[in-house]
């Protein structure tokens, strides 16, 4: 895009830029005016959209970082602002459930969501909580710092042969599978879509017909699917009845995918030994169960949160926006505008 013989395009961030380099949002902004809210809530934020636009828009992109939680909802009437003339709203999220998408979408909005920067990160959370469930690695812990040394733990599971079911094999499934095989573990995942033939080669993993045919032959299941209408509650009381008994659970995807009442009577009847949780349904509030129980190694939410995820999360937002408008499609668009 020349700025020569056009007039800039404008683009608001509810936050500030924080991670991105220096010289890549210098030459970011010497084709963009770039705007960014100083607020900690939502209602600041509502008020401060309204304003930005009243004041120095219209506005042709809207920016939300990480941290998204003191601003939320993010409703229809919180982006209603900046209609008619925003074209593209991108995330630097991987999950997108807190976007009123189809809103977006009748509206004529791009929504992108962050597919490269967190999926690995989030992966290693996967794997580490993977391990840790396998090898009771916090109830160990609190023995050590007891003073009460190995207590009970030996001998403990081994990773080895066991069976890794992974729910959703997007880019952090296939990060999370590449990785457990490392651990000569065997790999299996249910998608609603199956995988090309040779991706099954490259991950070494067997397709499920079925979720139900997962849970019945797996070790370990692993939650890495989106949130939306048709995975809400996806693992309930009859999902962890068709488990096999002393299963694992590892979840790095969206809490309110696994019914949590229903997890808890299954680490309650020992049909999930343990579980390994970096999302809740309620957080950052979370069910006391979980916080105080030795069958769960809990983390606040931490997947994709590293340096570097930040760092690229950011600048993966700004190429969608650079992407639209020089080729008139997004980089990695949840929804499709015609």
């Amino acid at each position: 895009m020349s700025t020569n013989t056009q007039k800039k395009l404008k683009i608001l961030s509810l936050m500030p830029f924080k991670a991105i380099e220096d010289k890549y949002l210098t030459d970011f902004k010497s084709n963009f005016v770039l705007d960014e809210l100083r607020v900690s809530n939502h209602e600041e934020a509502t008020a401060a959209i309204k304003s930005y636009v009243a004041e120095s828009g219209p506005y042709d992109a809207f920016v939300v970082l990480m941290g998204t939680k003191p601003y939320e909802p993010f409703t229809p009437e919180f982006f209603a602002p900046l209609m008619p003339h925003c074209k593209i709203l991108v995330s630097a999220s991987a999950g997108y459930d807190e976007f009123p998408i189809n809103w977006l979408t009748e509206n004529g909005i791009w929504f992108c969501n962050t597919r490269n920067s967190v999926s690995e990160p989030t992966a290693d959370m996967a794997m580490f909580l993977t391990l840790a469930v396998i090898r009771d690695t916090s109830r160990a812990e609190k023995s050590a710092r007891a003073g009460l040394w190995r207590n009970d733990h030996v001998p403990c599971t081994d990773p080895s042969g066991l069976k890794l079911g992974i729910i959703g094999m997007g880019a952090i499934g296939k990060h999370h599978a590449r990785k457990a095989a490392v651990f000569n573990m065997h790999l299996q995942y249910y998608n609603r879509r199956r995988l090309p033939p040779e991706d099954e080669v490259i991950y070494n993993a067997t397709y499920c017909e079925t979720l139900e045919d997962l849970l019945r032959t797996s070790d370990v299941i692993s939650v890495s699917c989106p949130l939306d209408a048709t995975t809400k509650g996806l693992l309930s009381h009859k999902e962890f009845a068709q488990m096999k008994d002393g299963v694992f659970i590892v979840n790095t995807a969206r809490g309110a995918i696994i019914d949590e009442e229903a997890l808890i009577a299954a680490l309650e009847s020992g049909k999930v030994a343990r579980a390994g949780l970096d999302v809740f349904e309620d957080e950052p509030n979370i069910n006391p169960y979980f916080a105080k129980s030795d069958h769960c190694i809990i983390q606040p939410h931490l997947g994709g949160l590293t340096q570097k995820a930040r760092r690229d999360a950011e600048k993966e937002c700004l190429e969608n926006i650079k992407s639209l408008f020089s080729t008139g499609r997004p980089v990695a668009p949840v929804n499709e505008i015609i």
